[in-house]
């Protein structure tokens, strides 16, 4: 028995329509599965990706790596479904808090 098949890479190599998302915020990797032809709301993804990393009470951003590796924003609905519809197999999302994400901005000004 081939101990590193996983039940995910089960439902990968039979479920074309089954996106695999693996979700980071700081340290921590969460992996869950959406529907790539009906992916719903951003609003939805939004709330289950707080609820999923235990940050309900926090305000995050939420961006994806696309094919070329650059990352790009979700924040509505089309570029939510455009995220989904362009990971092949797997679409990777990065969360930050908004806070930190503006005073790194403000820090990269600062210096340049």
């Amino acid at each position: 028995m081939n101990r590193s098949f996983h039940k995910s890479q089960t439902l990968r190599l039979y479920d074309c329509s089954a996106v695999e998302v693996k979700s980071k915020f700081g340290a921590e990797f969460r992996r869950f599965s959406l529907n790539r032809h009906k992916p719903g709301k951003f609003e939805d993804f939004y709330q289950l990706v707080v609820h999923t990393h235990h940050i309900s009470n926090t305000e995050v951003t939420i961006g994806y790596a696309d094919v070329h590796g650059d990352l790009l924003p979700i924040n509505n609905d089309d570029n939510f479904c455009k995220a989904v519809s362009s990971a092949n197999p797997l679409l990777r999302v990065f969360i930050q808090k908004r806070a930190l994400k503006a005073s790194l901005k403000r820090c990269h000004l600062m210096r340049t």
